[in-house]
C-alpha cells in the first residue's frame, strides 16, 4: 500500500471507488468514529443514566426494605411499649383537672399559698390557651413572704393531686422589706375528641 499522503489531493467525492486504498482506509476509520460517537451520545449515554437511576433506585428500595424489616422484627415489642404508654396516658389524663374541678383547684392553690404564711397580694385565672390537643389555663399568682414561705408555694404546688406546672418567676424586695413574688401557673385540660399528634411531635405539660 502506497503511503504517499499525497492521495489526499484532489479526492473526487462522486467517485468513491476510485479512491486510492488508503483514502478509503482513513476515510472508513472516520465513519467509524463519527458513527461510534453518535451512537454513544443517542443511545448509549440515554442508557447510562437509565441505569444510574435504576441502581440509585434500587439502593433506596434496600434501604426501605432494611427499615420495614426492623421495624417488623420489633413489632411486638412496639406493640407492648405502645400498650404501656396508653396506660401511662391514661394515668396522666386522671391527673389533669376536670371541668367541674377547675374552680376547686384555684381553692388548692389559695390554701397551699396561705398554709406556707405568704399574704396573697392577686389569684386569678388569665384567658385560656387552645393549643392542638389540649387547653391551657393559666393562673397569675402575686404573693409576699420571705424566701422559705415562697419555697413552700413552689413545693405545695408540685404536690397537688392535679399537674400544675409554674412559669415565669419574679422575685424582688418590696418596700417593707419582704420578698413579692410573681408566678404564672398553668393547668391542663385534654380536648374532648382531640387526636393526638404523632410520636416525636408532642407538647405540652411536663
Amino acid at each position: 500500500m502506497n503511503l504517499d499522503l499525497s492521495q489526499f489531493n484532489d479526492i473526487d467525492f462522486e467517485n468513491i471507488g476510485a479512491w486510492p486504498q488508503l483514502v478509503k482506509i482513513v476515510f472508513a476509520v472516520m465513519l467509524a468514529v463519527c458513527v461510534f460517537v453518535a451512537s454513544y451520545f443517542l443511545f448509549v449515554s440515554e442508557a447510562l443514566d437509565s441505569l444510574n437511576a435504576e441502581q440509585q433506585k434500587e439502593q433506596q428500595l434496600k434501604s426501605d426494605f432494611k427499615s420495614k424489616y426492623q421495624l417488623a422484627a420489633n413489632l411486638k415489642l412496639y406493640r407492648e411499649q405502645l400498650a404501656v404508654m396508653e396506660v401511662q396516658f391514661a394515668e396522666l389524663l386522671k391527673m389533669l383537672p376536670s371541668k367541674n374541678e377547675m374552680p376547686g383547684l384555684l381553692d388548692d392553690i389559695t390554701f397551699v399559698a396561705t398554709d406556707s404564711g405568704l399574704s396573697i397580694k392577686s389569684l386569678d385565672w388569665d384567658s385560656e390557651i387552645t393549643r392542638d390537643f389540649y387547653i391551657e389555663f393559666p393562673i397569675k399568682i402575686v404573693v409576699d413572704g420571705d424566701y422559705h414561705e415562697l419555697g413552700h408555694l413552689v413545693d405545695g404546688v408540685a404536690k397537688l393531686p392535679r399537674i400544675v406546672s409554674l412559669h415565669d418567676f419574679v422575685i424582688k424586695r418590696n418596700s417593707s422589706g419582704d420578698l413579692g413574688m410573681d408566678i404564672l401557673a398553668k393547668t391542663y385540660r385534654f380536648k374532648e375528641g382531640a387526636e393526638l399528634p404523632p410520636s416525636g411531635q408532642q407538647g405540652g405539660a411536663k
